[in-house]
């Protein structure tokens, strides 16, 4: 895999893991960067993301220009996107965690906190839990049925069901994946999902949307 991957670094991501993962599946040219210039340039993009909802928010805004080279050579030029656990809520109309804190917008929908709906539901959401496929087909092609490592406090609701790629469980359903055109996004960490982790790696390196 020859093409330029930009891997964002604005702070707020478990970076170095996500970069061995995406070397172990192949990808030869990741460029760890906050550039909007080398953004724009990039043929695919990964957004990762750790922490608060706000945090990662108000650090991507924070670098001049990042989020116009994104939304250009994401939503203008269609190149393939991947945003990781928090880099996938940002997506979102908007977040709830520590206020109201608006996101990118790109899928319509809310950032909201895990319902503790049984006392034996733990929240944080962390450790292994089934990726159930849905019915669609913008980025369906990239998830399988498996299971993966998740760390969350809260989830993404999205506006439009059709926008939901994998579901998992928790107490309740709770959104694994969300995709959109050449946008797709999962709420687990593929870098700690071992073997299933890196085959969705190497599907969305050779992702042509």
């Amino acid at each position: 895999m020859s093409e330029a991957l930009a891997l964002i670094d604005y702070g707020a991501g478990n970076l170095h893991s996500v970069h061995n993962a995406l070397l172990a599946a192949g990808a030869a040219h990741v460029h760890v960067t906050a550039d909007p210039d080398i953004v724009a340039g990039a043929r695919r993009i990964v957004l990762p993301g750790v922490g608060s909802f706000k945090a990662c928010a108000d650090g991507l805004k924070a670098i001049p220009g990042l989020v116009d080279a994104l939304e250009q050579r994401v939503l203008k030029d269609g190149v393939p996107f991947l945003g990781i656990c928090v880099g996938m809520q940002l997506l979102a109309t908007q977040g709830r965690e520590h206020g109201t804190t608006a996101g990118l917008g790109w899928i319509a929908g809310e950032v909201l906190p895990i319902e503790r709906t049984d006392p034996a539901i733990k929240v944080p959401h962390m450790g292994w839990n089934d990726v159930r496929p849905m019915p669609h087909h913008d980025g369906a092609e990239l998830i399988e049925a498996g299971e993966a490592y998740f760390l969350h406090s809260y989830h993404f609701q999205p506006d439009d069901g059709h926008h939901i790629a994998a579901m998992t469980d928790h107490g309740g359903g709770l959104v694994a994946a969300v995709a959109r055109d050449n946008v797709l996004g999962v709420q687990f960490h593929p870098e700690k999902s071992q073997t299933y982790g890196l085959a969705l790696l190497e599907r969305f390196l050779a992702w042509q949307p």
